[in-house]
């Protein structure tokens, strides 16, 4: 399996659809692939792995800087294409390529937008890019607050540029989000909520972030509610 492939899965490993109270349920362009095959993810084990998540205070954000996780985008997995074509690439359908660059450059695509439900068309340009974005599910800035601050460079640049911590979103709602974590921002759509924490769960517990008690306690409440 290549490394594309591999990235590619991961980015999708976190995606629930599920029906009854053992599960989550929800769907977007992130977590079904192009044919609409969905994994899933448990309740029961959201719950467990954010029980194993320590809890502290958040740190100072003193010192943060984006460069700090690495160049925007970088290829970190050397398939010739940057982080966001990639992503924009799997979370977009019907999408239409830059001449001559191996299918790397988007040039436009739809998007079934996971936050808000509406469906937006994507198109480059200077004036138009901004509708989709790509968004960190867990921020940067929060990461740094909770435990990145002691990461090696090369784990924040993996961080920063994992598929299974970035989503193509809405524009407007992404910087609504900023840099907030579950305590002060949740999606719209309400039905997307349980899939969007459980997401967040498995990113902090591959990265090893730490959560808030405040963070916890919405967490805990989305969860009871799936």
């Amino acid at each position: 399996m290549g490394r594309r492939v591999r990235a590619f899965m991961a980015g999708m490993a976190t995606v629930a659809v599920l029906a009854g109270c053992g599960g989550l349920q929800g769907q977007s362009s992130a977590g079904t692939d192009k044919g609409g095959k969905s994994d899933s993810v448990s309740v029961s084990d959201a719950r467990k792995k954010l029980e194993k998540l320590t809890v502290k205070g958040r740190a100072p954000k003193t010192g943060f800087d984006r460069d700090k996780f690495g160049p925007a985008w970088a290829d970190v997995d050397h398939n010739g294409c940057d982080t966001r074509n990639d992503i924009l690439k799997r979370d977009l359908v019907d999408e239409k390529f830059k001449a001559g660059t191996h299918d790397c450059i988007v040039l436009s695509g739809t998007l079934h937008d996971p936050y808000s439900g509406k469906t937006i068309n994507f198109k480059r340009g200077q004036d138009t890019s901004t509708a989709v974005q790509i968004d960190h599910v867990i921020p940067l800035s929060d990461a740094w607050q909770k435990g990145a601050q002691q990461w090696a460079a090369d784990k924040r640049k993996e961080f920063a540029n994992d598929p299974l911590n970035l989503m193509a979103v809405d524009g407007p709602l992404n910087g609504q989000k900023s840099d907030s974590d579950a305590a002060t921002w949740l999606p719209p759509r309400k039905s997307y909520r349980c899939t969007y924490i459980a997401r967040q769960i498995d990113v902090k517990t591959k990265y090893g972030v730490w959560v808030t008690s405040a963070e916890k306690d919405a967490m805990e409440s989305i969860l009871s509610s799936c």
